[in-house]
């Protein structure tokens, strides 16, 4: 199927790619508990919440405390749309404009909201016994209210019987996830993270690997409770995962992105992906298309594999002097490609 950039720009209202990767939902809306509703309660409860939003946003825990930043935290209400009370919480809405101006004035790097959808294999080893966290259970509701109060897009398996009896404590500490891999394929996930979280005397306790493509996190995480402990580790996994979608200020170059393989459901999915790179078609040649981006190298490469595509590194072809200087028993030069042109394919 050949495309011409008319034909994309009038075709991509109407389709759709679903990637692995996710958009996370309500990436700007923060709940926070509060005690009451007095001013003092909201407005602690109100900086709370931009707190949870810095770190969503740049993966840094510290972020919020910038003296950069020291005016936005002394008046969160600038950047806040709307708030109001759900039960025990506030409901903070930001305006994610002026968030980001905010914070890209203090020269931090953002993350957008397209992250990588990871797949919890969650182990609970307490009092009552041990069991996998299901996407049907109960228990899922911790762990989803968890990882949206973090930023990430969490999936949960079924945890039907077959799934129950792999997930022992062996295969998810496990150091490479070879024995979940085969069951993951079905969730289609980018990420896998395996937890097996503990209770002793009242705490818990877990440790857990995160796995995105070949490269491996690990840690341990500890709470009052089960929320608790699910909040801290979510955190420390944002953590882990954020640096390789941001930069800092001032790494972004101008690229050459050539993607190979596209026809029009792809190419709504390759404008998601590239949004936080401000992306521009430049040229269409069949199914090739050509863009030009403002990123890093590193932030590109993993920003595309969310989308499963493969990098092309194609040897440069040899050339007369290169043939003419083999003729007499020496190497010709070899002729590097530019290094500011990026290929990938499905």
């Amino acid at each position: 199927m050949r495309l011409s950039a008319r034909l994309l720009l009038v075709c991509l209202p109407l389709f759709s790619l679903p990637g692995l990767a996710a958009p996370v939902a309500d990436l700007y809306q923060v709940r926070e508990p509060v005690a009451s509703q007095q001013p003092e309660e909201r407005d602690a409860a109100l900086g709370r919440a931009l707190e949870t939003l810095i770190q969503r946003l740049t993966g840094k825990a510290d972020a919020a405390q910038s003296p950069a930043l020291a005016q936005l935290r002394k008046e969160p209400q600038q950047v806040v749309s709307k708030y109001g009370y759900e039960g025990d919480a506030l409901l903070v809405e930001f305006d994610s404009i002026s968030t980001e101006r905010a914070l890209r004035q203090a020269d931090f790097a953002l993350w957008g909201a397209n992250r990588p959808a990871i797949l919890a294999w969650w182990l609970n080893d307490g009092s009552e016994g041990s069991s996998l966290v299901g996407d049907g259970q109960s228990a899922a509701q911790v762990l989803r209210q968890a990882a949206q109060y973090r930023g990430l897009p969490l999936r949960l398996p079924l945890a039907d019987l077959s799934e129950q009896l792999l997930a022992t404590p062996e295969n998810l500490l496990a150091g490479e996830p070879d024995a979940l891999r085969s069951a993951s394929e079905r969730y289609a996930a980018d990420a896998q993270l395996a937890v097996l979280a503990r209770e002793s005397d009242g705490q818990w306790q877990a440790e857990w690997r995160l796995w995105l493509g070949d490269e491996r996190e690990q840690g341990k995480a500890q709470g009052a409770n089960q929320a608790a402990l699910a909040d801290a580790l979510l955190l420390a996994v944002s953590q882990r995962l954020a640096p390789r979608f941001v930069v800092t200020p001032g790494a972004a170059t101008s690229l050459t992105l050539e993607i190979q393989g596209v026809d029009l459901k792809r190419y709504a999915e390759l404008q998601r992906l590239l949004e936080p790179f401000a992306a521009q078609l430049s040229k269409v040649q069949g199914e090739t298309l050509t863009f030009q981006v403002n990123a890093s190298v590193e932030q590109l490469r993993a920003q595309l594999a969310l989308a499963q595509l493969h990098e092309v590194t194609e040897q440069a072809p040899a050339t007369e002097s290169d043939a003419e200087a083999a003729t007499d028993g020496e190497p010709g030069p070899r002729i590097l490609p530019r290094t500011d042109v990026l290929r990938f394919r499905w």
